[in-house]
């Protein structure tokens, strides 16, 4: 295509987008709708069978891509006081078994019935609301689950949500947290504006304007707390009565129900009747009772040890895939996708679908053109479940999977995993650093993800615009932005580039283990990455890994192994990666990691050999790690305590007494945490 002809259609392509996002601006700012819904539906149309005929297409303003019209200005950000945690989710039996099997192991009980509180998951926009003596005073939306948006306006024009409470034993200062929704019957009145009822209630709580957000009659059902000061309930079950008795909305579907089978039997029961309910649902919420327990069991990285979601069945379709695109991610894995026909299901119009590696491939037969059955489950990737082998055409043939990346041209490779004894199922770019384009495209989206940096108007396609028009090749450039030339750009103005700058100068300040997850080293997730800075201590020891550490020093602590010790090594090894940190540290503030460093504990470090009484190993770990102790798998000049069990390793405790570690007794080191 011409260079003219491709700058004629672009303009009448933004032509059409900026006519749609004027109608937005009227019906959602305004409140008026100044054309009729028929056009408007016809304007939509066009602008995707243009992106769809012409693939440079592409504007974020886009209705691919928006529903709706967002605010112009961000709303003031607010931390929450207790962290918002997302929950883990399970599918079946199996799933709910060994979800409680951890439980059993993590709080060293003997098996038997645990007891749960059972509530539907409301498919809605979480939002947490804090009163002070007995007056609402704020509110905020999820957001990252360490800060939201600050909507307390728009929240009080619910009419679930008590404004003032003035029952005498509600608690002086509680953040309420629970579901903002929308009914099905009050979203088919403007079903034609949003996608599903979730996002008319994201859309309508986002309104600058909080008359605007009073015309949407939102709902709020309360189902727990955050912050809370003198707690005073034993269960989930008493807090949950006590929320109704101070005038919040509270499932009336709430029960309370021990044992994996009878839990599998009320989701059963449930989810016949699910389509009944006046608002959509998408699981039940299984939470361990008691209180205690939930704090003894604390929470993994991003999820409360003590909760999980069982997810409805599967919704499914079925499409024609249209091609096969093989994908490079951020570890060098080769990932096929299907591209199908379009095709809607359970709400969600579906494009996509994942074929997760070679071996699944060959296994199903799949074949480009085929017919396929896809799947949805919950928020899981769109999947091809099987081939309809009927409609197959007889010219199809069997898919190649390429032997050398699609990016970079680098021969690829399938790691023999030695706890398998077998080669995996992926295949694998083996670039280390940032040769390959995918592969830095996928680490600069990780390095400035939710759980890294976290930089708002710095999204996914955001970075990939920014990587075409070459404005970023590494994580250092994003500090390095020309904000004149980017104000420039189409959908971009001052403020637009104004609260951009903002938030990048605000994610130069760091955690150290947040940082070293920020890198996207295989292998070194959250929790990792939390084990090495406890241990690395600063950023220059870290920055200096490969010339002032021998690697088998991270063997030495407890929760990392050979795998991750062969993963920073092959990382340390690639010269770019070194530069990549060392320019970073230029630019950013890299403080100790978010761990406590003022307990009980501080610098003294604890191994354990032996069996514990009434307590897992796991709980143990976490106790000295909460007040800011250490944990080694061996024992060595650098170990202060070894506790010992029940049949200790009689050579760990020569060893010990050898090198002059003091070593406790259970009793002891129960007697050291009071």
């Amino acid at each position: 295509m011409l260079k003219a002809e491709k700058k004629k259609i672009t303009q009448f392509y933004l032509n059409k987008i900026k006519e749609l996002t004027k109608y937005n601006k009227y019906y959602f700012d305004e409140n008026l709708s100044i054309i009729d819904d028929k056009k408007y539906d016809e304007l939509k149309k066009e602008i995707l069978s243009l992106e769809k005929k012409y693939l440079f297409l592409n504007n974020k303003n886009s209705p691919s891509k928006s529903i709706g019209f967002r605010p112009s200005k961000n709303f003031v950000k607010a931390k929450h006081r207790v962290r918002m945690l997302s929950l883990s989710n399970s599918f079946d039996k199996k799933d709910l078994e060994n979800f409680e099997k951890k439980i059993f192991n993590f709080l060293h009980l003997d098996k038997k019935e645990i007891e749960y509180s059972v509530e539907p998951k409301i498919d809605g926009i979480s939002a947490s609301i804090t009163y002070k003596k007995g007056q609402m005073e704020s509110g905020v939306s999820r957001g990252d689950g360490f800060q939201g948006e600050l909507i307390s306006d728009n929240l009080k024009t619910i009419k679930d949500i008590p404004k003032k409470i003035e029952a005498k034993d509600f608690p002086k200062d509680i953040d309420i947290r629970g579901e903002i929704f929308i009914e099905n019957k009050d979203f088919q009145k403007i079903k034609d504006k949003f996608a599903n009822p979730r996002n008319a209630a994201s859309g309508s709580l986002r309104q600058k304007d909080p008359k605007e957000t009073a015309k949407i009659p939102l709902k709020f059902i309360a189902y727990t707390f955050g912050y809370c000061e003198n707690l005073k309930f034993e269960k989930q079950t008493d807090f949950l009565k006590a929320l109704a008795t101070w005038g919040f909305k509270t499932s009336q579907f709430n029960k309370t129900i021990s044992g994996v089978d009878q839990l599998i039997n009320h989701h059963r029961e449930f989810e016949k009747k699910r389509f009944e309910l006046s608002y959509d649902i998408d699981g039940l919420v299984y939470k361990i009772n008691e209180f205690n327990l939930q704090k003894r069991l604390g929470n993994v990285a991003n999820s409360p040890r003590w909760a999980t979601a069982h997810k409805f069945s599967a919704e499914s379709s079925f499409s024609e895939i249209i091609s096969i695109d093989v994908q490079v991610g951020r570890t060098g894995a080769l990932t096929p996708v299907a591209k199908i026909k379009p095709v809607n299901i359970g709400g969600v119009v579906v494009s996509n679908a994942t074929l997760h590696n070679e071996d699944e491939i060959n296994r199903k037969d799949i074949r480009v053109g085929d017919f396929v059955k896809i799947e949805r489950a919950g928020d899981v990737i769109p999947h091809v479940i099987s081939v309809d082998l009927n409609k197959r055409h007889k010219s199809s043939e069997k898919f190649v999977f390429p032997d050398k990346c699609p990016s970079c041209g680098t021969s690829v490779v399938k790691e023999f995993n030695n706890q398998t004894k077998k080669y995996d199922a992926v295949r694998r770019c083996p670039t280390e650093g940032y040769e390959c384009e995918k592969i830095a495209i996928e680490k600069i989206k990780h390095f400035i993800s939710k759980d890294a940096l976290n930089i708002d108007g710095l999204g996914k396609k955001v970075v990939e615009n920014f990587w075409s028009l070459k404005f970023l090749r590494f994580p250092q450039d994003i500090f390095k932005l020309d904000y004149e030339k980017i104000e420039k750009l189409d959908g971009w103005g001052k403020l637009s580039v104004s609260n951009l700058k903002y938030a990048i100068n605000n994610s130069k300040k760091i955690n150290l283990d947040k940082f070293i997850f920020s890198l996207g080293i295989r292998h070194i997730g959250q929790e990792n990455a939390k084990l090495i800075s406890q241990n690395i201590k600063n950023i220059n020891n870290f920055s200096n890994i490969s010339s002032s550490y021998n690697f088998d020093f991270f063997l030495n602590i407890d929760g990392i192994g050979e795998t991750q010790i062969k993963s920073l090594k092959k990382f340390f090894s690639n010269k770019t990666n070194l530069k990549v940190i060392k320019e970073l540290t230029k630019y950013m503030s890299i403080s100790k990691n978010s761990l406590n460093y003022s307990g009980k504990l501080k610098n003294k470090t604890f191994m354990f050999t032996g069996k514990l009484k009434d307590i897992s190993r796991a709980e143990a770990k976490s106790l000295i790690e909460q007040n800011s102790g250490g944990i080694v798998s061996s024992v060595s000049k650098k170990l202060n305590y070894l506790v010992i069990g029940e049949k200790p390793t009689n050579r760990k405790v020569d060893l010990a007494k050898q090198l002059g570690v003091k070593i406790l007794t259970q009793k002891e080191w129960s007697d050291l945490l009071n």
